[in-house]
């Protein structure tokens, strides 16, 4: 997560001001450029992260531990959250039924119901650990096991995305590293054997020399992804369709003014956009062109610009050419933090708030918004959509609203077709960007409220 909240925030923000992402207005580049400077857990979030592990190497798992477990019991789960999973399912206003049309890939999306990521594990980076299998814990403090994926299937969830970043495990020419192969493939294999749907992708490898939209990194990125993706449909060539690969995670031009925000219509929007299409074109390629197992017909999840609901809607956003033997099934992703200020603000932005209300429509708009946008633009015209990353963080225990939430916005988002996968970063205590559910070192789900109202609404009759 920590590479990924700074995007969050700034798709949020796009959201919170409406079509921000195609607009040209000094609010929106000022709000943007705050939420950049405040969510300082994105960006640099995977240098800053492995920099707070580094930092922090005295305090054990356990001691986070016992603070996470105070806290809950200070204003968690024993402080009127306990009686809303009891008692009751939230109560989501009746909207008025859409059309969704009858196609594969909505069908499939229909089925992965709800997702739930496997973030800071495979996907932490430039750590300076002295072994690269220690990259799994280093964000998280403890090694993934068949256990928690066992939880996260009892739970409900019907769909894991599992981040994973590669640059720090090739060689001069790309080659991944077996032995880190070999485990991202274990808990994989973990996953299906639990009837889960997998959702793999290229993650953190966001970086000049490695993966970065610009005009002048254009072709060795290419030829980045071009490798990693061979080599993935190599090794996963016979795994069938519950298997789905995603090109890129949030591409962004990192260290920019521009990183979070573009004018979709400048120059540097334009590029931004057009190196982002032609990266999801040559992953989508190498795939296909791979030719064999279910690499042909495999669906394949596809960003915008920073994964940014508001750059997937832009006219610059083509999906790619598909050559798969079977039609539609490239599927849009993108990540919504929203209502930014509820969801992703942290404790020291002046706009952050801790209250989301159904009843009295408190940050209930922007998710409307959002993803009427998506549903008009893409869902009712056949072209389903993902939505790899939500979540919202906890603020001094604000459960009950929190719980609202997640039943409101994974609600609506079935309501227009779409799958929503909540962002666990396996964090809990302090001030920073808690949204973990499942505390892994006692594979114990901490908030089932908010998964109680998740996992009801993502069923569909």
């Amino acid at each position: 997560m920590r590479a990924k909240k700074l995007y969050a925030a700034l798709l949020a923000v796009t959201v919170m001001l409406g079509t921000v992402g195609c607009g040209d207005t000094q609010a929106a580049q000022n709000t943007a450029q705050n939420t950049t400077t405040e969510v300082s857990g994105d960006t640099s979030a995977s240098e800053q992260a492995a920099g707070d592990v580094q930092a922090q190497e005295n305090q054990t798992e356990a001691d986070k531990a016992t603070e996470t477990e105070a806290a809950v019991s200070e204003g968690g789960q024993e402080a009127g959250g306990e009686d809303m999973a009891e008692n009751r399912i939230i109560e989501v206003p009746e909207w008025e039924a859409v059309e969704i049309p009858e196609n594969d890939a909505l069908q499939f999306v229909e089925a992965l119901q709800l997702g739930w990521n496997l973030g800071n594990t495979f996907d932490a980076t430039n750590c300076g650990v002295k072994d690269e299998m220690e990259y799994e814990s280093a964000w998280v403090g403890v090694v993934t096991t068949r256990e928690m994926i066992h939880t996260i299937a009892e739970s409900g969830f019907q769909t894991i995305r599992i981040p994973v970043s590669w640059h720090n495990h090739v060689d001069e020419n790309d080659n991944i590293s077996e032995a880190w192969l070999n485990r991202v493939q274990e808990v994989v294999d973990w996953a299906l054997e639990e009837d889960l749907y997998v959702i793999l992708n290229i993650h953190h490898d966001n970086e000049k020399g490695f993966m970065y939209p610009s005009y002048e990194d254009l072709d060795r990125s290419k030829e980045y992804v071009r490798h990693i993706w061979e080599q993935l449909a190599v090794r996963f060539a016979d795994y069938d369709e519950r298997l789905i690969f995603e090109t890129l995670n949030e591409p962004r031009q990192t260290e920019t003014d521009h990183e979070w925000w573009i004018d979709a219509n400048s120059d540097i929007g334009k590029e931004c956009i057009d190196c982002v299409n032609q990266l999801n074109q040559t992953a989508v390629d190498a795939i296909r062109e791979n030719g064999t197992g279910y690499n042909t017909t495999r669906y394949i999840m596809v960003p915008g610009y920073c994964a940014s609901p508001d750059y997937a809607l832009t006219d610059g956003y083509v999906l790619p050419t598909d050559k798969a033997a079977a039609e539609n099934r490239l599927l849009v992703s993108v990540h919504a933090y929203t209502p930014y200020n509820f969801a992703l603000a942290g404790e020291n932005d002046q706009n952050s708030t801790e209250v989301f209300s159904i009843a009295d429509r408190k940050g209930t708009a922007d998710i409307d918004l959002f993803m009427k946008r998506l549903y008009d633009k893409f869902i009712s015209k056949g072209t389903a959509v993902v939505i790899g990353e939500f979540g919202a963080r906890n603020k001094n225990n604000n459960l009950d609203a929190r719980t609202e939430f997640a039943a409101y916005y994974v609600a609506q988002a079935r309501h227009y077709g779409m799958t929503a996968c909540w962002w666990d970063n396996n964090a809990f205590g302090g001030d920073g960007e808690n949204f973990g559910l499942l505390r892994r070192v006692k594979n114990q789900i901490l908030f089932p409220q908010i998964v109680e109202q998740m996992v009801h609404y993502s069923k569909t009759e």
